[in-house]
């Protein structure tokens, strides 16, 4: 018997897939927010942790886990079709090629920072999550999901600026960016706090849906279900 897939769960995985790759592109340019240095990818980044967060509190870690794994798969492919996009000879008349390859393409090393940091704070953002909603019994949604987020966003920019830029810049700057990057998303779902609890009510309410993941294996590779 075939399974029916959630239209509203479709929606919020492929949203979560074009916040990935939209702000992974944005990274390339730095903004200023007031004294502190940011990639333009903290614009839209958070967004797919707060999706995290909406997707685990409804549907459970199971498919919070197949979400993640999918936009894993979906940043692998980006990032070989940009690559042969930037090795393929561009027409002679073509004057981008330098353009090109800046905006659309990075080092090995950033790749693996960035994936790395990806799927650490990720996956330890939807744990938490519904380890704090069974412990709560799905009270409190507001403290689980600032806390989920603040656990997954300080592991993602601790691993990514230590991978990234370990020995290109001086310890004390390392930090720097790795509280700022955590802070300022943390800040960024606080703000958005209320337009989430109206999502996860919302959805709730059409999928009269809400999981508690209990007896449940937190094997990050046990991908079963849609």
């Amino acid at each position: 018997m075939k399974k029916e897939v959630s239209v509203l769960f479709m929606l919020a995985g492929i949203l979560f897939a074009i916040c990935l790759l939209i702000s992974n592109i944005l990274a390339t340019k730095i903004l200023m927010i007031g004294p502190w240095a940011a990639p333009a990818g903290v614009l839209i980044f958070p967004i797919a942790y707060i999706l995290n967060d909406v997707i685990t509190e409804v549907w459970g870690f199971s498919k919070a886990r197949l979400i993640i794994w999918t936009g894993f798969a979906v940043n692998i492919v980006a990032v070989l079709f940009f690559t042969i996009g930037i090795v393929i000879p561009g027409a002679p008349f073509w004057q981008n090629q330098e353009a090109f390859a800046t905006i659309l393409g990075n080092t090995p090393r950033i790749v693996v920072a960035s994936l790395s940091a990806y799927l650490i704070g990720s996956f330890l953002n939807a744990f938490v999550m519904s380890r704090m909603k069974v412990a709560t019994k799905g009270k409190g949604f507001s403290g689980r999901a600032i806390l989920s987020t603040l656990v997954g966003e300080s592991a993602d920019s601790l691993i990514f600026i230590s991978i990234a830029f370990a020995g290109v810049f001086p310890p004390g700057v390392l930090i720097t960016m790795i509280f700022t990057q955590a802070m300022l998303k943390t800040v960024y779902e606080i703000l958005i706090l209320p337009v989430t609890i109206w999502v996860v009510g919302f959805v709730k309410r059409v999928e009269g849906v809400d999981t508690f993941d209990t007896n449940l294996s937190y094997n990050l590779f046990r991908v079963k279900e849609i």
